[in-house]
């Protein structure tokens, strides 16, 4: 690599696009790298690289499950994956942000969860289910016994971002950064080697909830965000304004919130076919 330059990267990336029809997502990673590779490993300057060809981003419709279909979901789901699942739902939460949530994010008496460094790194506050007061509190009572064994038996407190550790020293052992949804076991910080223990993994929510797919015979693909995309679909087809579901998503554009409009009510745009008329 040492040895070429742009007119090679500018040939890669192009077949990539032309011949080995990769997503728009694949060839952008596979320039990062390139750049991340002679900047910061080579310490190679790159000129501006143009006149590539790129790979055309596919536009797809989000999958949305009906409200039968999600309460189907749900009755095959228990214990702290079923909580997880309805918050992903109930709250319209990415899974980053759900498995980041910590005691002090819930708020039970005005019924809100605060969202610290969403994507595009803002905060942002959503609803707290009324149907998810008495679960969530069995939960926090749940984690504060973990939390107190932790403490006792002295263990490091939880991770917290940026300098806050070194501003605010033993915050990390404070129960309001307590993790909402704490991992079973300890486990070392990539960072900084502590042996401490971190959140949930995103493994403990999106396997059941593939496996509870499946046990309630849905026919459609289901993930985490599969919930989101549910979550905003059934709150525009309540009536609510579009305006007050980006918000509560916390869609920088509201062109990204206007996706949900394609697959409200029933599909093929709610039109009647033809045929039925023969009836």
């Amino acid at each position: 690599p040492a040895n070429m330059g742009v007119p090679e990267i500018r040939a890669f990336l192009s077949h990539l696009a032309t011949h080995g029809n990769v997503a728009a997502s694949t060839q952008n990673v596979a320039f990062s790298a390139l750049l991340f590779l002679y900047r910061d490993v080579l310490k190679i300057p790159l000129p501006e690289i143009d006149g590539v060809e790129r790979a055309k981003r596919s536009k797809r419709l989000p999958t949305v499950l009906s409200q039968s279909e999600t309460k189907r979901l749900f009755d095959a789901m228990s214990g702290t994956p079923r909580l997880m699942a309805h918050m992903l739902y109930g709250a319209g939460l990415r899974l980053t942000e759900l498995l980041e949530l910590r005691v002090k994010d819930v708020d039970l008496e005005r019924g809100e969860i605060t969202v610290r460094e969403g994507k595009g790194d803002k905060d942002r506050r959503t609803m707290l289910p009324k149907s998810l007061y008495q679960p969530v509190t069995a939960q926090l009572a749940e984690i504060r016994v973990l939390h107190n064994q932790d403490r006792e038996a002295g263990h490091p407190g939880v991770f917290l971002p940026y300098a806050l550790e070194r501003k605010y020293p033993g915050a990390a052992s404070q129960w309001i950064w307590f993790w909402l949804f704490p991992a079973a076991s300890l486990s070392g910080d990539p960072r900084s080697g502590v042996v401490r223990r971190h959140h949930a993994t995103e493994e403990s929510i999106s396997r059941p909830l593939v496996r509870a797919a499946t046990a309630a015979n849905l026919t459609k693909r289901v993930t985490c965000h599969t919930l989101r995309h549910s979550f905003a679909t059934h709150l525009l087809e309540s009536g609510y304004d579009i305006r007050t579901v980006q918000e509560l998503l916390g869609h920088k554009d509201v062109a990204t919130t206007m996706i949900y409009t394609h697959v409200l009510n029933k599909g093929g745009l709610g039109v009647k076919s033809p045929l039925d008329g023969l009836a």
